[in-house]
């Protein structure tokens, strides 16, 4: 247990005191950092849950499972806040479209599809800096009533502790150590066993079992087994001061010769945990979506999480221990030369539509805008309100970490606002070498100061998110890679730019030469505000203003006549039957 716990991928032993740098608060936030997703509200009794997770490792060893059990982590992380989930993003970077990625994308698109949420939004960059150590990052959206937020902790002493779900195997044991936690190597196939398995057909009953469970107020709190599986789980709601009895041999599984440390941190997936006061009436709603299901502790008094297995203590660690006295560390850093790289642009500046027909788009029916063009947008029904979502990382090429950092908190919020969007929170997934190296651990560093501070620009919190270390492979570390995802909120769908007309007139907003924040901030609030006068917005990314105006002509069906001068500066081409006072008119549909 403490060999997953105090992992890195678990104990954030070389961030957790830098994390603290990242502004997280905020009149709209009712959870941020420390619970499975950050929750936000949205005004009129509606919340929105999310968070952005990395599952690296297992998608470069297996990419499609990886990929998959990477989509059903995060799928669980929101239905253990109470949420529905609503909708997907992933951020893939790999080091070309070859079989790997296309095996990611298929593992993506075959969990998303099978459990019934559309997969709306992201980015698949390619660059040799990611060969032999791919990102995998997947974001969930969820939906909740504001009175029915959840937590993980465990507060009501004498509860039982229900388990439920999939079967529990060896499947994914030391995932969150041997894999996550640790630098690849020409050994990666002998990891392969500790790649979880998924089954999203158990996911998508787990979600609606879920939903019935909070619905009906018949759980105190959820959460997901995950990395660590039990060890975790049990440890997190035990750590503010209750302890947690568990009997190992009541836990359904799947080989019957498997040792009590081996029950206690296997990654099998589709399983969570809830504590209730009324175990017969959840157990009830597991038979009715034939789940398995087990009360397999009870919540105490004493702080500990005791293991016992047929009635024998097999062990006892005080909860704290393993969460909170986790070891913390401020590791020695090392400025380096950042000079930018030229990945090959043709691949990255194709359609991704062979990509995203994968995914089904609009299951859930709340799919407003599509993918294609900067962000999705959902309608929040029964109103015309709606959320605009975007994932978004570093341009291309870029290896500066405080640029990589602000660049993707601004790319991300420029996406969102767009579609008239309000940006109102951000997730971040920091993805990033061996941090015991002072270079690494000084582009961790320098990265989450980026986001910060284009954070504090943007007036925006940062709620939630994930770390990703020891993206190495054969000693060579990935480049500084936060990325980032944000929600917007949207006023009025019904009056959201669709696509520019014949007759519009086409005007831009610049920036300024060098990188500043608050002028690109400022920049993001005329766009979102004046949005529902335009017929189109777009921001201007990899591939500069050139590339900005093709996919504009092809989002709207129409070309135009342009003349942009000065194209290195201008952040946003904006078409409409007038041109807003802040810009400058460049041309005519």
């Amino acid at each position: 247990m403490f060999s997953l716990l105090w992992s890195e991928h678990c104990g954030y032993k070389h961030s957790a005191l830098l994390l603290k740098r990242l502004p997280s608060r905020g009149e709209r936030v009712l959870h941020g950092p420390g619970e499975n997703a950050g929750v936000l509200d949205l005004g009129d009794g509606a919340a929105i849950a999310f968070k952005v997770e990395s599952h690296n490792h297992p998608s470069a060893v297996e990419p499609f499972q990886g990929a998959a059990t990477g989509i059903g982590g995060i799928l669980r992380d929101i239905v253990a806040m109470g949420a529905r989930p609503v909708a997907l993003l992933d951020g893939l970077r790999f080091g070309a479209p070859d079989w790997s990625f296309k095996r990611a994308v298929a593992g993506i698109g075959h969990y998303g599809n099978c459990v019934g949420v559309p997969t709306i939004g992201g980015e698949a960059v390619f660059d040799e800096a990611y060969r032999g150590n791919c990102l995998v990052n997947a974001m969930c959206v969820g939906l909740l009533p504001t009175q029915r937020v959840l937590k993980a902790r465990a507060t009501a002493i004498g509860s039982s502790v229900l388990l439920y779900g999939a079967t529990t195997g060896r499947d994914g044991i030391g995932g969150a150590s041997v894999l996550a936690s640790q630098e690849l190597g020409e050994d990666d196939a002998d990891k392969r066993p500790t790649v979880q398995i998924g089954d999203p057909f158990t996911g998508k009953k787990l979600i609606e079992a879920s939903q019935e469970l909070v619905e009906r107020g018949l759980v105190d709190s959820l959460q997901d087994c995950g990395a660590a599986g039990l060890a975790s789980a049990l440890a997190e709601m035990a750590r503010d001061g209750a302890g947690v009895d568990a009997e190992l041999g009541r836990v359904p599984l799947r080989e019957d010769d498997l040792e009590p440390w081996e029950i206690m941190i296997s990654e099998s997936q589709e399983r969570m945990v809830c504590v209730t006061s009324q175990p017969n009436d959840v157990a009830a709603v597991c038979r009715k979506w034939e789940l398995n299901h087990a009360v397999i502790g009870e919540v105490t008094y004493t702080g500990d999480v005791r293991c016992l297995h047929d009635g024998e203590l097999v062990g006892q660690i005080p909860a704290q221990l393993l969460t909170d006295e986790c070891p913390r560390y401020r590791v020695p850093t090392r400025p380096k030369e950042t000079p930018l790289a030229s990945p090959p642009l043709e691949p990255n500046l194709r359609s991704r539509e062979w990509i995203y027909e994968r995914y089904d788009q609009l299951v859930g029916s709340r799919t407003i805008r599509r993918p294609g063009l900067d962000a999705a947008v959902l309608r929040l029904r029964p109103s015309f309100r709606g959320i605009a979502v975007s994932l978004d990382g570093p341009p291309l090429g870029e290896r500066d970490p405080f640029r990589a950092g602000a660049l993707a908190v601004l790319d991300a919020a420029r996406n969102v606002a767009c579609c008239g969007g309000e940006p109102i929170g951000l997730t971040d997934c920091l993805n990033f070498g061996n941090p015991e190296k002072p270079e690494i651990a000084w582009e961790l560093e320098q990265a989450i100061e980026g986001i910060a501070q284009a954070a504090e620009a943007l007036g925006t919190p940062v709620v939630s998110g994930n770390v990703s270390l020891y993206n190495d492979t054969d000693g060579r570390s990935i480049p500084p890679t936060p990325v980032v995802g944000c929600i917007g909120l949207v006023p009025d769908v019904r009056r959201m730019p669709q696509g520019w007309r014949r007759g519009d007139k086409v005007s831009v907003l610049r920036g300024q030469p060098e990188l500043d924040l608050g002028r690109e901030a400022e920049l993001i609030q005329l766009v979102w505000q004046a949005a529902p006068r335009l017929s189109l917005a777009h921001d201007v990314s990899d591939g500069g203003v050139e590339t900005a105006l093709a996919e504009m002509a092809a989002w709207s069906g129409v070309g135009a006549e342009l003349d942009v001068p000065d194209p290195e500066t201008v952040r946003f081409v904006l078409a409409g039957a007038t041109v807003p006072d802040f810009a400058v008119e460049v041309g005519q549909v």
